[in-house]
């Protein structure tokens, strides 16, 4: 399994119809693209333990699910996914983004 994982922050100045416009387009692209598995988003919590003062500040995260790297792939040059990508930087005061190869524990191990 690939996890393709964004972390963002907004612009502190988002309108609401650009907030709007990204909102729309993480929905299309969620709705639209069949290759996405699992199509997730959270908001960060802290707990108070050391590894928050270490954190860069990045509010919000998404997580998205492929079976395979060719998923990942064509979701990357969807439509839809060119969409989402012009709306999340338009919104977006920093942002990081990464894919990971996913694995089941105890067989994860052997990529370590």
């Amino acid at each position: 399994m690939i996890a393709h994982i964004v972390l963002f922050k907004p612009k502190a100045d988002l309108s609401e119809d650009q907030r709007g416009r990204f909102l729309d387009a993480m929905r299309e692209a969620h709705a639209s693209i069949p290759q996405i598995r699992r199509f997730v988003v959270g908001t960060r919590g802290q707990t108070g333990r050391p590894y928050d003062a270490l954190a860069r500040e990045f509010p919000f995260f998404a997580m998205l699910e492929f079976d395979a790297r060719e998923d990942l792939e064509a979701y990357l040059t969807h439509p839809a996914h060119e969409r989402l990508s012009l709306g999340f930087y338009q919104a977006s005061e920093a942002a990081e983004a990464y894919d990971f190869d996913v694995a089941e524990m105890p067989h994860a191990l052997a990529s370590l």
